[in-house]
């Protein structure tokens, strides 16, 4: 269905899907920090959990679509698209200034990521030899955790000295460049077919791809942690007294970015398994660290150890899932994991701020609920790994 895999990583096409992505990450994550507080002075203080929890929710929906566009279309157009749609968001936001139509340009907007990590992922690995795709997934995932880490920090920045008016162009501008990128690069799949109303019709196996139910469920469990961090952490920053909102998020990328090139080179050699159980670990105690901090250092602390966890589980996850799927259903495995991380953040988001309620003292509580999540992707992996020994010595 695809290329044959070139025997390096360090290609033009690999540097120009990471930069397309580093624009992408940052388009719709220098939005994050700034929007709780934009909508509670729009009067919408009680719908925080669905800024992201509606963005997620698209999101997952669209995931079927795009695995199997991805599938049969191409990679390429799948993840125009994804940027195209967060172009189109920035230049809404400055006009759905009202709480109900905000929330609906929210849904629309989690289109962007419900398309173009999809094609990424089918194109990464497409051109990238099994032996080393946790690796690329890991330097790809650099290039995502920079854009997610330089995003917020100049999002609050742009917002405090221009306005929110400004941040959102700048989103779009950031988005467009992404596109512009995208059409100087090959399409890696061979057998297209021309867009139709087929393309859109979906099967059970479109939805949810069985083969990598493992490492969806994993995700699915571990991911609740970031929907709450999304979601909460804003409110958190104001409370300590941290003026720049993003500085959660720089520390947490940080972080993540550091560790991905390891963690993917990691699992490669050792295993996807062992180094999911150990991001699971760390992922537990970040959630802990975060929900009691009472000082600005110890915040950031919890954001440290939330990015080391993050930049573990994204990496191997992903590649994890790849190695579970086959050449001629790659996109809706892939899509398959994606919907598993959509529904994480969005439930968590939801769950986070629910029981927040917005009040101080019910932080602790909150993490510790998505620590309990983080502890059953623990458990789980755990079990499939020693089943896997356990069948690997009957063999």
């Amino acid at each position: 269905m695809q290329n044959t895999a070139s025997p390096g990583i360090f290609t033009l096409q690999f540097w120009l899907l990471g930069t397309s992505s580093f624009l992408f990450s940052s388009s719709f994550n220098m939005l994050i920090p700034e929007l709780p507080g934009y909508l509670s002075d729009m009067g919408g203080a009680e719908y925080k959990g669905f800024i992201i929890g509606l963005f997620t929710l698209t999101a997952g929906i669209s995931r079927p679509f795009s695995g199997r566009l991805t599938d049969r279309v191409g990679r390429v157009p799948v993840m125009a698209f994804g940027s195209l749609v967060c172009f189109v968001c920035g230049f809404l936001y400055p006009i759905f200034t009202k709480v109900m139509p905000f929330l609906l340009l929210r849904l629309v907007h989690g289109f962007s990521t419900g398309f173009k990590p999809t094609g990424t992922a089918a194109y990464i690995a497409d051109i990238i030899p099994a032996n080393r795709r946790g690796e690329a997934m890991g330097i790809h995932g650099m290039c995502m955790g920079v854009g997610s880490a330089f995003g917020p920090a100049i999002g609050s920045m742009i917002s405090q000295a221009f306005s929110m008016n400004a941040l959102f162009y700048t989103s779009s501008f950031f988005a467009l460049l992404s596109i512009v990128i995208l059409f100087n690069m090959k399409e890696t799949l061979v057998e297209k077919e021309k867009l139709s109303v087929n393309a859109f019709k979906l099967t059970w196996r479109d939805i949810f791809e069985p083969d990598v139910f493992s490492p969806a469920f994993v995700t699915f469990l571990a991911y609740f942690g970031f929907g709450a961090v999304a979601t909460l952490t804003p409110d958190f920053s104001e409370i300590l007294g941290l003026g720049n909102k993003g500085m959660y998020f720089m520390v947490f990328t940080l972080f993540s970015i550091l560790i991905r090139f390891v963690a993917g080179k990691l699992s490669d050699r050792k295993g996807r398994i062992p180094v999911t159980i150990a991001g699971c670990l760390v992922l537990i105690l970040s959630m802990v660290i975060t929900g009691y901090a009472e000082t600005v250092f110890m915040f950031l602390t919890g954001a440290a150890f939330f990015g080391v966890s993050m930049g573990i589980l994204s990496p191997v996850l992903s590649a994890w899932t790849v190695d579970l799927s086959s050449d001629h259903n790659r996109g809706r495995a892939i899509a398959t994991m994606y919907i598993c991380l959509e529904a994480g953040i969005g439930l968590g988001a939801f769950l986070s701020a629910a029981l927040f309620a917005n009040k101080v003292e019910n932080l602790p509580l909150v993490f510790l609920w998505m620590a309990g999540f983080a502890v059953a992707a623990l458990l789980y992996s755990i079990i499939i790994y020693r089943y896997k020994k356990r069948s690997s010595r009957v063999i």
